[in-house]
């Protein structure tokens, strides 16, 4: 009798191999997001804040997304005992420029977030900002996809799971905003977006730490509105982290446009931001202004008028409108700022 020719080992491991490929390729997770993290936050005087911890000492912690680096507050940091170092480094943006030092950081906790051995920038000599002690910045946010819902009170971190390009607004199936995130210096991380001012173009910072949206005024000036224009009034001086502040005036102007979202007769901040963040380089006597300097902010008050996800992985900005006034100032209570959708 003939025997049963058996397959060959190198074709009975080829069929192996396929039927293992199958079966992974089928168990392929859907899209979805890994969510990391939820932080109850709370506003006060517009400001974004939640609780943390410094090595073990709890601490009010600022969402900064304004700020490339994370920074702790000098009050701060000799409050909770931390060696600080001197630097020859200086850090410029609105209110010209401030000393930095460096502070060695055991542990930064906050909610289910951990982060160890972390050298801080420390900086700002005054203890203006009621009990604040960190500046969480973007070289913490740009690990994340992160949404802002503050209408619940909430800041979500996620980690995308099989989502490519895909659209990852959750909450919404019509209504939704998008915009691209201009490619920035991955040394100085910033959420830079396009904006359109009186159909002026200009990059905009999307700056959580700043309590109202600022344009400057060259900007202002381009878009037809300047100190001088009817109607337009001062309404005192903003500052940063730097030793000054700069006479800041309030505009209405026809319209402002992000993604396919229009906001008309909207009444808007302007001052000469950046006036004082200059610096003299070595070997010359002509002073500069300091780089990456944006010329618009979009505050915490463009994102508590909506629902925001900033996808760092996908370098897009999706958002929703929520309700409110998208523009505000303290001593402002004229001009519309009900957005529209448009092209």
């Amino acid at each position: 009798m003939q025997a049963k020719r058996a397959l060959p080992i190198s074709l009975l491991a080829i069929a192996g191999a396929l039927a293992i490929a199958t079966g992974i390729a089928a168990a392929e997770p859907p899209c979805h997001l890994d969510r990391i993290a939820e932080w109850p936050t709370r506003t006060e005087r517009n400001q974004l804040l939640v609780d943390g911890a410094v090595n073990g000492q709890p601490v009010i912690v600022k969402l900064d997304t304004g700020a490339t680096r994370t920074i702790i507050l000098r009050p701060a940091a000799l409050k909770l005992g931390l060696t600080l170092h001197q630097t020859r480094s200086r850090l410029y943006g609105v209110g010209g420029e401030a000393d930095l030092e460096l502070a060695w950081v055991d542990e930064l906790a906050i909610g289910e977030i951990r982060r160890q051995s972390w050298r801080l920038l420390v900086a700002g000599g005054r203890d203006r900002d009621e009990g604040i002690a960190v500046l969480l910045g973007e070289d913490f946010f740009e690990k994340f996809d992160v949404e802002f819902d503050l209408a619940h009170n909430a800041v979500r971190l996620y980690h995308p799971v099989a989502c490519s390009d895909r659209s990852l607004v959750y909450w919404a199936s019509g209504g939704v905003s998008e915009v691209e995130m201009e490619a920035v210096d991955g040394g100085r991380p910033q959420i830079v977006l396009s904006v359109k001012v009186n159909g002026h173009s200009v990059s905009a910072l999307l700056d959580s730490g700043t309590q109202s949206s600022l344009l400057n005024l060259s900007d202002a000036a381009a878009a037809g509105i300047t100190p001088e224009t009817a109607g337009v009034v001062p309404v005192g001086k903003v500052g940063g982290l730097g030793r000054k502040s700069v006479t800041t005036w309030l505009g209405t102007f026809q319209s402002v446009s992000i993604g396919n979202e229009i906001v008309r007769d909207a009444a808007l901040p302007f001052a000469d931001l950046y006036k004082d963040a200059t610096y003299t380089p070595r070997g010359s006597f002509i002073p500069r202004r300091a780089e990456t300097l944006q010329p618009m902010l979009l505050g915490a008050d463009f994102l508590r008028a909506h629902r925001v996800l900033v996808l760092h992985s996908q370098r897009k900005i999706y958002f929703t409108y929520a309700g409110g006034r998208v523009f505000t100032w303290a001593a402002s209570a004229r001009g519309s700022s009900q957005p529209k959708q448009g092209p």
